[in-house]
């Protein structure tokens, strides 16, 4: 047993619980958003509504640089002093935008946001990789998951009633009183769980050598690039979604709540990817998913479904929107493992890699289809298909990858 858990005192009901917390902090920062937009849009960016979902992807976009970074810093300076880096950056970053009159400093300081927000979401990981091991491990990382997951689809719900009691500025003060509970937590109760004798110094070369590694290998550079578009989907969505619901389907009252149920509704892919993933497999599984989403997307876009009369065309329009967040549940987790497995020798710079590059890739495909909204679904869905094909004809390479492989053993 280390020297790091003789050393910890936390029961394991609030350990989880400050974990979840960290963990949080994105989908919070993100979803928690989306009843926002239009309120932004209105007072500080008018005459470029249509620029507003950029305040999620440049979130996304910090995020992802800051995922390169902050697993690095953390082997190297300890956990606790990157994670208070990162909260103090995200607090300031989060009072900027609150006090922000144009839309384009407030999208720098949501670039800065994520870039805050990455460090505690990345070292929270690693601070649970110090302290358990093996099946241990697996199931604290289960339950902080399944926390999670109830984030999202609330988050809206909460950002709403924010809005209502608040204004939209109102929401960045809840981002900097969240972040405020999550460091004052980890300065009283959480201790260092890196010894000074196990960190490791920062090496731009040997990062350099494993970054040139990784991107020599074929099925690496494949699994990274469908991930990509798999959360480029998602983030077309995110970025849309709210837009969609207001000014097409005239549902801007009752959206947290829709938002919420398809967000519990496709959250339990998880636990189906959970049940099929050891008998058919990881490449198998995603295949078919994006198989499944080029045939849906298309059948959408080919038939007008989204523009039929009410209520069938909101209903068709929910339907895929379900399909979309479950496939995110079948094919993300399946695409990170399979980016990691050639990466064992170099598993944590790998990690932090293949969590950048595809966050920081997805945020610049989505961005500009979030500039395309023009009143219809069409855009979105157009989108979504031509990801969604390029994923799936990718996925058939690595397949052929794979074949030449086993034949030349």
């Amino acid at each position: 047993m280390s020297s790091a858990k003789d050393n910890f005192s936390m029961g394991r009901g609030e350990f989880v619980a400050l974990i979840a917390m960290m963990f949080a902090t994105v989908a919070f920062s993100i979803d928690a958003m989306l009843p926002a937009l239009p309120e932004i849009a209105a007072e500080i960016g008018p005459e470029t509504a249509n620029r507003a979902p950029l305040i999620l992807t440049a979130f996304v976009l910090g995020m992802g640089v800051g995922t390169f970074i902050s697993g690095p810093l953390s082997d190297a300076f300890g956990r606790r002093r990157v994670i208070f880096f990162g909260i103090t950056l995200y607090i300031v970053s989060a009072a900027v935008a609150w006090s922000s009159s144009t839309l384009e400093v407030m999208l720098i300081a949501r670039v800065f946001q994520g870039l805050g927000a990455s460090g505690p979401r990345i070292v929270s990981v690693a601070i649970v990789r110090d302290l358990f091991s093996g099946r241990e491990m697996a199931k604290i990382v289960s339950i902080v998951m399944m926390i999670f997951t109830i984030i999202p689809a609330f988050a809206p719900l909460i950002g709403s009633f924010i809005i209502v009691g608040f204004g939209w500025r109102g929401i960045f003060l809840a981002f900097i009183l969240f972040s405020a509970c999550i460091m004052i937590w980890v300065g009283i109760r959480l201790p260092e769980t890196l010894p000074q004798a196990e960190r490791r110094p920062l090496r731009l070369g040997l990062m350099v050598d494993a970054v040139a590694e990784m991107f020599a290998i074929p099925s690496v550079r494949i699994s990274i690039l469908v991930q990509s578009l798999a959360m480029a989907m998602l983030f077309c969505m995110l970025m849309l979604v709210q837009p969609i619901y207001y000014e097409i389907y005239d549902r801007a009252a009752t959206f947290p709540y829709w938002f919420a149920g398809v967000a519990l509704l496709a959250g339990t892919a998880s636990i189906l990817n959970a049940l099929l993933v050891g008998r058919l497999g990881m490449r198998f599984l995603v295949t078919v998913t994006l198989g499944a989403q080029v045939f849906l997307s298309a059948l959408m876009l080919g038939l007008g479904l989204g523009d039929l009369a009410e209520p069938y065309g909101f209903a068709a329009f929910v339907i895929w929107q379900i399909c979309l967040f479950f496939q995110a549940g079948l094919t993300l987790g399946n695409l990170n493992a399979l980016a990691m497995e050639p990466l064992g020798h170099i598993a944590g710079i790998g990690a932090s890699v293949v969590g950048a590059v595809s966050t920081v890739l997805a945020a610049l495909i989505a961005s500009p289809v979030g500039l395309l909204f023009n009143g219809t679904i069409v855009p979105l869905v157009a989108a979504v298909l031509i990801m969604a094909l390029s994923g799936f004809l990718l996925m058939m390479q690595l397949a052929r990858v794979e074949r030449r492989l086993v034949s030349a053993e």
